[in-house]
Parts: C-alpha cells; structure tokens; sequence
C-alpha cells in the first residue's frame, strides 16, 4: 500500500495547531474572609414568559423587592401575578456572602424538572449566571448525565461587595454577563462609567471580552446609616430606584436629584407599627420649612431602621441656606408585557437617563485560578480579578501528539 508522503503529516499537525482555542467565560471574583454579607444584584434575563413571582421564586427573592429594585409599580392590582415578557432583562436583588474565600450568592435552591440537565439549567434558566461545572461542583455531582426530577440543587451565583463603595462613595454592585455584540466601551457608555474603571474593577489587561463573560459593574447609591441591630442594616438602593423594608412597612427611593435615602410609608402598608415621629405631628416622609433671616429652618421625620418589629423614626431640624423644593422621585413604570428592542429595564444609575454602570478594581487575590492586575487599583477604588477555567490548548497539543504517533507508526 502506498505510503502517504510526510509533508502530509506535517501539514496535519500544522492545521491542528492553528485551530482556535476554546475557553471558557471569565467571571469576576472577590476574595473574602469571615461571615459578612452585603447587598447586590443580579443582571437576569428571562428565557421565558414568567410571572413575577415565578421570576422571584426562582432566586428566592421577594416578588415586591423585584419590583421595587427595577422602579415597576407595585400599586398595580395583582401585580405579582403579570406575565412579564421573555428576554426582560432584570435586576435581581441578592445577599452576598463570603464563601469558600470569595464572594458569591448561596442563596438560590432550584428543583430540576424532567429534561433538565445541568447546562440547560445554567444557560437557559438562570441565563449564564452560573457555569455548568459550578452546579456539578456545589452540588458534589458525581455523574452531570443521571439528574433525579425533583433534585434541589444549590446554584452559586456571581457577586461582589468591594465595602458598598466605589472611589469612597456608596455603590451597589451588578453582575452582568456579556452578550453578543457587547464591548466594554459599549457597555461603559450604557452604563455611565468609563472604560478604564471597568477594566480597573474587573482586573482586565485588555477591553476584550466575550459573549458569557461575568463582569462586575457599580451603581451609584444611597446608603442607609441604621444601627447594626437593625433588621435591614446596610440596606442600600440603587440610583433610580427603590428598595421595599420594614415587613414592606416603608418603600425608601434613591435619586434622581441626589444620592441621599429618602423613606416614606409604602403603598402596600397594612398592619404597621407607628410612624409617626415622637414629639411631633410628622409622619414619615414629611418635611417642614421655614423661612427666615438666617436661612431657611427645615424639620423632616426620616427612618431610622426596623428594630424588633418596630418602625423607628428620627426628628431632626437643621438651618440651610434656601428652603428645599417638592422631592423629586425616581419615575416609576407599569409592570412590562411587551420586551422592547435593545432596551434595559433597569433605571437609570444617574440623575442622566442612562443605564447601571461603574467602576471596579480589587486587593490583591491569593485566591487559585486568579489575577490582579500589576500596580495595584486606582486610589480609594474597589478592585476584583478575573478568574478563568484553563484553556483546551495542552488538550489540544495532547491531540497533535497522539495523532503525530498515530501517522508515524503507519508511516514506518
């Protein structure tokens, strides 16, 4: 039998090595330590029609605190109950934990269903959020092809904390995964940040980035500043919108005009303790101004936290040089049946109509699998670092290798 000549061979081996090399998506991590938590959020696409509870159950999260953290109207007659459209995008609010050394939501159990399998769970219903092999590992799965109906699996969710702060300033942080077409100054524009502090926050050497890619992006904020023994401690509402607290007692907004929390009853208030402020005809929410000579004196009844089931108010006057005008809120919209074309729910970081977005950067990480950025992160600036799965490559040279032996041995 006549032998092929060795270029052939050679050629073989040459196309072998000029293959593109897979990889996997890269996700921003933050090294951790100790029991604290933080709030975040999660940039969720639906990939289906879903109730808004349906939509809620799924990251056991409260349908109201859905609705809150992307400004719907919560005033809507069975708003828990509408049918919001497939390919949403929304902001999903989430506690951040510490664990196993970085940070991470730990907070989400899903039922499998018949036909699940670990990658349709991972890419299609919780949109890229978790990788396939970080279910099969959280859940010590042995064999990903022989999942029981009914399983509860833990689904370990991306988040970061970086102290609620972005360059000393009070942020909450959204996990967005990449999609196609997206570029980091595409998103740095949407988002009203820059290029720079994206890439600072995330540990990027380079603006690439690929479809599936989990990048962490800060919001502007409005921090609280309750006692520690205060049930919603650390609560922290995103620019242009609201958070629900208090056993859904008190609705507390955040913008557009500044970044201060301003807390007033919420609309689906029932059976709450008082609040009204001691001393005072004030309720919650309310303010009084009088002009005078010096300034103007300002009297205002604001929330101080949730404290055994009770709603704690605090009565402070202060001069300022003009009297304050009406509070402006954060616009409010119905609960969406339609999806629009290319176009986020999620309100706007900045007085500016524009999208979530931010900068990052991280301490150092010791954490396996990582890397930070040489030189450190820009002053007074949260930073992360990427952590990537190895590439195919020594995989893929294993290949060459195995059919180089394979070609020579049939050629001698």
């Amino acid at each position: 039998m006549e032998r092929p000549p060795f270029f052939l061979l050679l050629l073989l081996v040459l196309h072998l090595l000029s293959l593109p090399l897979l990889s996997v998506p890269k996700s921003t991590i933050e090294p951790c330590t100790g029991s604290d938590s933080c709030p975040a959020l999660l940039g969720y696409t639906l990939y289906a029609d879903l109730k808004v509870s349906e939509v809620a159950a799924l990251f056991q999260a409260d349908p109201i605190a859905v609705l809150t953290t992307n400004a719907i109207d919560i005033s809507v007659p069975d708003v828990e109950n509408h049918i919001l459209p497939a390919g949403l995008f929304l902001r999903i609010p989430t506690l951040c934990s510490c664990s196993d050394g970085i940070r991470k939501s730990i907070s989400t159990r899903y039922k499998t269903r018949p036909a699940d399998t670990l990658t349709s769970i991972a890419t299609s219903i919780f949109a890229g959020l978790a990788s396939p092999d970080q279910i099969r590992e959280a859940n010590s799965i042995s064999d990903p092809s022989a999942l029981d109906i009914g399983q509860s699996l833990l689904i370990p969710l991306p988040c970061t904390c970086f102290n609620s702060t972005d360059n000393n300033l009070p942020a909450i942080y959204l996990s967005y995964v990449v999609k196609a077409g997206d570029t980091v100054t595409a998103i740095a524009a949407h988002y009203s940040t820059t290029v720079t502090d994206i890439m600072n926050v995330n540990a990027m050497g380079n603006p690439a980035i690929r479809p599936g890619d989990i990048i962490a992006i800060p919001l502007p904020a409005c921090a609280s500043m309750f006692p520690r023994y205060a049930s919603d401690f650390g609560l922290v509402v995103a620019n242009g919108s609201y958070a629900i607290t208090a056993s859904h007692c008190v609705q507390c907004s955040c913008g557009p005009g500044n970044l201060n929390l301003y807390c007033t009853p919420a609309s689906l208030a029932v059976s709450c303790s008082s609040m009204q402020c001691r001393n005072s005809n004030l309720m919650l929410g309310n303010v009084t101004a009088q002009p005078t000579s010096a300034g103007c004196n300002v009297t205002s009844c604001s929330y101080g936290g949730f404290v055994n089931g009770t709603i704690m108010t605090m009565l402070t006057t202060s001069l300022q040089p003009r009297c304050p005008g009406q509070h402006q809120f954060p616009p409010i919209i119905l609960p969406p049946s339609a999806l629009i074309h290319n176009a986020f729910l999620a309100p706007s970081p900045s007085p500016v109509q524009s999208q979530p977005g931010g900068a990052l950067t991280t301490p150092k990480s010791s954490v396996p699998g990582t890397f930070t950025l040489p030189g450190g992160s820009p002053a007074n600036g949260p930073s992360g670092s990427m952590s990537e799965a190895p590439t195919v490559k020594p995989l893929k040279h294993i290949l060459v290798v195995f059919i180089f032996c394979q070609v020579h041995n049939f050629l001698l």
